[in-house]
């Protein structure tokens, strides 16, 4: 646990970092800055870190010669669409073993990309389920599906907000809860609806994050449970072989 705190930490410190390093030469070149966080959030790769900390995790898990895709031919066959570009693609004697979503939401505006990634998780895993269930990925078993986000530690995140409620009430568990509050419990429903079958929330702040530090709201969706989940699958499916 102690190596795997440390490498989550390491990841932490690579997000704020590359951020950082992107928003700096965006500007550098252009000349003048993107508006808000564009030139942090199109530069890409921030959340490498965790993607090479999962690669690592299989590996040691008996899975060495597996296909772990990250960069390329992370394209899989969808139901409701053609195909779908995941984060990172496990192939292990042409099946399909894994495929896991990384997501990260930075300030200001959190209202405005909630909702977008809430309904950017749902319809990814109904498709993929959906295409398993037609055979879309023989001769494969019934691959694992993992989501993690990592949210900014803020006054925007932190902060209760307000519903609207014209014609119906939300749930209760929804009312002046924060945006990380809403994280939380989407990312507990992904796992308990059987959507995923882990998840992992992550926040930290600008300022600690920037030193590896983070927290983990609940230990149902830490990275501990996360990695333990994946890789209790790659190494089943190692002995099996």
């Amino acid at each position: 646990m102690e190596k795997l705190n440390k490498r989550v930490s390491e990841a932490i410190q690579h997000f704020w970092l590359a951020r950082e390093n992107q928003s700096r030469k965006q500007g550098s070149l252009s000349g003048k800055k993107d508006q808000g966080n564009r030139g942090a959030v199109t530069g890409g790769a921030q959340l490498d870190g965790f993607i090479r900390l999962i690669k690592d995790l299989l590996i040691g898990s008996g899975l060495t010669d597996a296909h772990i895709f990250t960069k390329e031919k992370k394209t899989l066959p969808g139901f409701f669409r053609p195909t779908k570009e995941w984060d990172l693609v496990i192939v292990v004697d042409k099946q399909l073993l894994a495929s896991i979503e990384f997501k990260s939401q930075v300030g200001p505006s959190f209202g405005n990309n909630f909702n977008n990634r809430i309904e950017e998780a749902l319809g990814s895993a109904t498709d993929l389920w959906t295409a398993y269930r037609e055979g879309a990925f023989k001769p494969s078993q019934r691959p694992w599906l993992g989501y993690l986000m990592l949210l900014e530690e803020t006054k925007g995140s932190v902060t209760p907000v307000s519903v609207k409620e014209p014609h119906f009430k939300v749930f209760e568990e929804f009312r002046n809860v924060s945006y990380a509050r809403r994280y939380e419990l989407f990312c507990e429903r992904l796992v308990r609806e059987r959507l995923y079958d882990a998840a992992c929330f992550l926040l930290s702040s600008k300022e600690s994050g920037l030193k590896g530090l983070f927290k983990e709201p609940s230990h149902e969706l830490s990275f501990e449970n996360f990695a333990i989940s994946l890789t209790s699958k790659a190494a089943a499916y190692a002995k099996q072989r």
